[in-house]
């Protein structure tokens, strides 16, 4: 279900019952009278208000997203609930997308929602690797951007792990420092890939367990497919153990 569609549908029709009451009452020059008795219309009155709220607050401003899977690990866990800051790319249309006010331009390094360009009622979250025409490179867990390599801090082979146990390692893209996972028994898809003016290509931080846009499953994201930038979780629950109080309110970097 499109819950955008929904939640305008409902606002139009509440707005709409109570519009037409409202005219009544004044064609018949009764502004001052008691409340209607009809339900649908008290329902209408009560809940316009509220619905209009949350849609605006959801369509322009912020909206709250699940993380179901592990393809963000470590800087996203599953059962942590983001806010997705909708006005930093620019203000969209709910249900068709468009946008109307042009704010800012995804940047290399943030962590993006967007929709699947297969199926749009799908939604991702990754990261922004490469930008409109840049040349992407992922070799031996390396990025290469533009012939740039980007630099990858790894952890000394000395450390004690669990043999086949995922490899922290230390990126930076542009000006945005943060921590990959490496899997060095089960490498994800090399290649190069250009990517086509008005779409990004996108990689999860747990590299090599990732669907994005080095598979045809996700591929180079169009810019109409951008939902907003993850900023903030406001809730990180551990099923069943319980909350991760710690995690709460922490930056999305």
């Amino acid at each position: 279900m499109d819950f955008s569609l929904i939640l305008v549908v409902l606002t139009a029709l509440s707005g709409m019952v109570w519009g037409c009451e409202v005219l009544l009452r004044r064609i018949r020059q009764a502004e001052d009278a008691l409340p209607s008795d009809n339900v649908v219309v008290e329902y209408a009155r009560s809940f316009f208000p509220v619905l209009l709220l949350v849609l605006v607050i959801r369509s322009f401003l912020f909206e709250p997203f699940r993380i179901p899977s592990g393809s963000m690990l470590p800087t996203l866990l599953i059962g942590d609930f983001i806010f997705v800051n909708k006005f930093t790319y620019g203000l969209r249309l709910p249900v068709v997308h468009t946008r109307i006010v042009e704010i800012g331009e995804p940047q290399r390094g943030d962590v993006v929602v967007f929709r699947l360009p297969a199926d749009p009622s799908v939604t991702y979250i990754k990261r922004l690797v490469g930008l409109p025409g840049d040349e992407v490179v992922y070799r031996d867990y390396r990025l290469t951007i533009n012939g740039e390599p980007m630099p990858l801090e790894r952890p000394q082979r000395a450390q004690r792990r669990p043999l086949g146990a995922p490899e922290p390692a230390i990126e930076k893209l542009g000006s945005v420092e943060h921590t990959v996972l490496l899997q060095p028994r089960r490498p994800g898809r090399e290649g190069r890939f250009v990517v086509p003016q008005g779409h990004y290509f996108m990689m999860g931080d747990n590299r090599d367990n990732s669907q994005d846009s080095r598979y045809s499953a996700v591929g180079f994201v169009p810019q109409r497919n951008i939902v907003g930038k993850a900023v903030r979780i406001w809730l990180s629950w551990d099923f069943p153990a319980g909350p991760r109080w710690a995690r709460i309110g922490s930056e999305v970097r």
